[in-house]
């Protein structure tokens, strides 16, 4: 049996073990050893194995995904993303849609201090679902607004999608985390955008709330203030030079611990609830890549990569033509496929067709990662959604999903405005590097 013809067989036998529900991680994990045992016998596959799972497990540039984390964790048990969302809403709750609003610049913020769009949509969704509910707001544009917000938390550095997007295709973590900044902003001010669009359209959605005086904006602010400070020292160390990600990660995770001890919001009970969280998210994310190194292999062994690449290279479609292929492939594929997964299964294919029509990189990870964030809200499968819904368990499935699709419209002009003017994402990496 040919190798194409054994990697067709693996790509059958995968998709079959995720519609049997096995996890992502071990269905790539047993499909692509007993791939590599069918092309290139069992010593083979057992030196895959030993080895991938070996070299990803102690490569350092990872250790940003559990500090990044942990320090995300530290930020919502310490009230400091409630201290965020509170000066969100005193600069624009007394707009229409401004709660919405609010908790969309909420989000922002504390995506800049997690880098996970989970701890996002939960921590934010804890704090702002229930201030919108006071208020009246629709449940479609306040369950919405907190499940695409919390997307910003894969786009915003720091980000565990760009940390992934790096090793798989062995680019720069600093520069994708730099390349996030200015389409991170985009991306915000379109949600805000959408958001007054559709309380123009219908104010009853989102109506005003309290105007608060120029005292209480003042006070939220300072209250705010030690989550922006950590921002600009993680951020701002790796734009500046003065340190790498993983060494910002450290700074950051050790001052929101300090920030936490100075509040004594970390009691013993705390703390271990935020150990067990970033063990968990930390855990998942591994064994997706120590999936995703056997199972890459097996691609490469089989050929069909490289078929593929000569098959889109050779379409009379041109560079933008193919780019849009991809892209809407990537959308299409986001509705079943968990995010990281996707990356995993699919960049072996696609970035070789990237590189080889000429498009950047960098520019590529971020247009693959906002893509991820349209899957994170994509019906059926859109894991946002259904981690509202275990915050908001009164609103039902139906409206959440009614009221992510202003945003992810936004998304998809965000992609639109990428593709027409690359150098938004490619102006500070340019700079800096």
């Amino acid at each position: 049996m040919s190798p194409a013809m054994i990697g067709i067989i693996g790509l059958n036998a995968f998709f079959a073990l995720l519609m049997l529900r096995m996890p992502v991680a071990m269905a790539m994990l047993v499909t692509g050893f007993a791939g590599i045992a069918a092309i290139s016998g069992l010593p083979a596959a057992y030196a895959t194995l030993s080895a991938e799972s070996f070299e990803i497990s102690s490569f350092i540039e990872l250790s940003v995904i559990p500090l990044f984390v942990f320090m995300g964790n530290l930020a919502g048990l310490s009230g400091m993303s409630a201290d965020l969302y509170n000066a969100a809403y005193a600069w624009a709750g007394h707009r229409r849609g401004g709660l919405a609003a609010a908790t969309i610049i909420g989000c922002a913020g504390f995506a800049a201090l997690s880098g996970s769009s989970f701890a996002s949509a939960v921590t934010m969704g804890r704090v702002a679902l229930p201030e919108m509910k006071r208020f009246k707001y629709a449940d479609s544009l306040a369950s919405g607004s907190v499940a695409a917000g919390g997307t910003l938390g894969i786009l915003i550095p720091p980000s565990t999608g760009f940390v992934i997007y790096a090793i798989l295709t062995e680019q720069s973590i600093a520069k994708l985390f730099i390349a996030g900044i200015f389409p991170g902003i985009l991306l915000t001010l379109l949600f805000l955008a959408a958001i007054a669009i559709v309380t123009r359209i219908r104010p009853g959605l989102g109506p005003a709330g309290t105007r608060a005086n120029l005292g209480e904006r003042m006070a939220t602010l300072r209250r705010a203030g030690a989550i922006v400070l950590i921002v600009v020292v993680t951020i701002g160390g790796i734009y500046g030079g003065v340190m790498t990600p993983v060494e910002a990660s450290g700074i950051g995770a050790c001052l929101a611990l300090a920030v936490a001890l100075i509040r004594r919001s970390l009691s013993l009970e705390n703390f271990k609830i935020v150990i067990l969280q970033t063990l968990r998210t930390t855990a998942l994310t591994f064994m997706i890549l120590i999936g995703a190194y056997v199972f890459i292999p097996f691609m490469a062994l089989s050929r069909i990569p490289d078929t593929l690449v000569t098959f889109l290279t050779g379409l009379d479609a041109g560079p933008t033509g193919i780019l849009m292929i991809v892209l809407a492939a990537y959308i299409i594929l986001g509705t079943f496929l968990e995010g990281i997964a996707m990356l995993v299964l699919t960049l072996p294919v696609v970035f070789p067709v990237m590189l080889e029509l000429g498009y950047d990189p960098i520019w590529f990870g971020v247009m693959a990662v906002i893509v991820l964030e349209m899957g994170l809200i994509s019906p059926p499968v859109g894991v946002n959604v259904f981690v509202v819904k275990g915050v908001a368990p009164d609103v039902p499935l139906n409206t959440i999903f009614r009221g992510i699709w202003p945003f992810w419209l936004a998304m998809l002009a965000c992609l639109l405005i990428l593709v027409a003017f690359p150098q938004i994402a490619l102006f500070l990496p340019d700079r800096m590097f």
